[in-house]
């Protein structure tokens, strides 16, 4: 597969006067040289380089590539194209899938992983997506259950919209179908032009959920949250190769209020602290995933849609709050017959009810889990025994319930995971 690098930043916001965005150093190199070292790791040994901003400082650095391994095509813009309209310049110069990077970008994945999951589609091209802890200033992509992309979601929001938190993350597989979207010799961007043309062509574009270290250096203080993290070791060790643990969260009763037999989104609220919580958990190696039964879809109480909207309204509420989840899971099954307006196919023995571990083992292979490393925080009998047959620790909320330990709520739960309050 080859790589596009859209290069042309200026980096006002940055101070740079002398070189281009992605010529900052992190560390002893640019970012675009630590961005071709990423891709060649993966094999990717084709790039194209479209610059247009002191394009002469990266040709120099560059030139065709050879003493860095690769091979570079260099592609100047004649004036401002936006992301997507200098892309249109290679038309003509890509005949196959091809991946894309944006210059401004620190970031370090799995790309072969990436790949793979983009070949499972028929698709016009992949998106990246994934959480961060200031969604409702981002520009955000809508999935469906089967990971298409239904809606995009620019910046700013509306008052009192819901959202998934599912950042654009700046990193695409392409077809060159894509090229038939774009405009010649016009500015045009990926997020606010393209994608919603897309949509409107019922044309399928996928995004890929994953945890990993991909963030842009936009403004000043960005810049000095990545270096610190590229020099902390941090975005290699995010890497999905590498294994992480997790905090598994019930949701009802540890997260919001128990909302019984009525799961409305009206009625969703979350309980005192857990956004504190979470955004401990965020800092931390872990990874925050919620895991919760949710049988009054299979009863025919709510629809799976009302619960997507509870879960859109609990993230929205976290993001607010600088807190985010990586990661949602609910079951919509119950075994049981006999509810007026039940859904007959949900009513089945499964694998992922509760106390069954099949919700925990799924996101285990979603995100490279480390199972024996993690912990299962929940506030019934089902929670505990779905977190030790996932080979979990785990802490029960205000009652025994046989669980390795007993915390008041999430904060306290959350506080005795990471101060290691406990034996290994």
């Amino acid at each position: 597969m080859k790589l596009v690098i859209i290069a042309g930043g200026k980096g006002t916001r940055l101070g740079l006067k002398d070189i281009p965005k992605p010529m900052v150093k992190i560390g002893d190199k640019p970012l675009l040289e630590h961005q071709i070292e990423l891709a060649k790791r993966y094999g990717i040994k084709e790039i194209y380089i479209l610059s247009g901003h002191l394009a002469n400082v990266i040709k120099d650095y560059f030139g065709d590539g050879s003493k860095f391994g690769v091979k570079i095509h260099h592609i100047t813009e004649p004036y401002p194209l936006g992301t997507a309209g200098c892309v249109k310049l290679l038309e003509g110069k890509i005949d196959e899938r091809f991946l894309v990077f944006y210059g401004d970008v620190v970031m370090d994945y799995d790309i072969k992983t990436f790949i793979e999951f983009d070949s499972n589609y028929k698709s016009i091209g992949t998106a990246i997506v994934h959480p961060n802890d200031h969604p409702y200033d981002s520009d955000l992509l809508e999935l469906d259950s089967n990971n298409k992309v239904i809606k995009v979601l620019p910046k700013p929001h509306q008052d009192g919209e819901y959202y998934q938190n599912l950042v654009n993350a700046a990193v695409y597989i392409f077809s060159p179908k894509i090229f038939d979207y774009i405009k010649s010799d016009i500015s045009q961007d990926f997020g606010k032009d393209i994608f919603p043309e897309l949509i409107r062509n019922n044309e399928t574009l996928i995004g890929y959920k994953t945890p990993e270290y991909i963030k842009d250096m936009g403004t000043a203080e960005r810049f000095e949250a990545v270096k610190r993290d590229f020099l902390s070791g941090k975005v290699a060790k995010l890497n999905k190769q590498n294994k992480r643990p997790c905090i598994f969260l019930d949701r009802d009763g540890v997260i919001n209020k128990n909302m019984d037999t009525h799961p409305t989104t009206d009625g969703f609220e979350l309980l005192s602290g857990v956004s504190d919580a979470i955004k401990a958990i965020n800092k931390s190696e872990y990874l925050s995933v919620v895991v919760t039964n949710q049988p009054m879809i299979a009863k025919g109480f709510v629809t799976q849609g009302e619960v997507e909207n509870t879960h859109k309204k609990m993230e929205t509420i976290l993001g607010e709050n600088h807190a985010y989840l990586n990661g949602i899971y609910y079951c919509p099954h119950h075994p049981d017959r006999g509810f007026e307006g039940e859904i007959k196919e949900l009513k089945t023995e499964c694998d992922c009810r509760k106390p069954k571990p099949g919700m925990l083992i799924k996101a285990a292979k979603d995100m490279n889990i480390d199972l024996e490393k993690s912990w299962m925080v929940g506030d019934s009998k089902r929670d505990i025994e779905a977190g030790k047959n996932a080979g979990c620790k785990t802490i029960s909320i205000q009652k025994d319930l046989g669980a390795d330990f007993i915390a008041e709520n999430l904060e306290e739960a959350v506080n005795t995971i990471l101060k290691g309050e406990y034996n290994e």
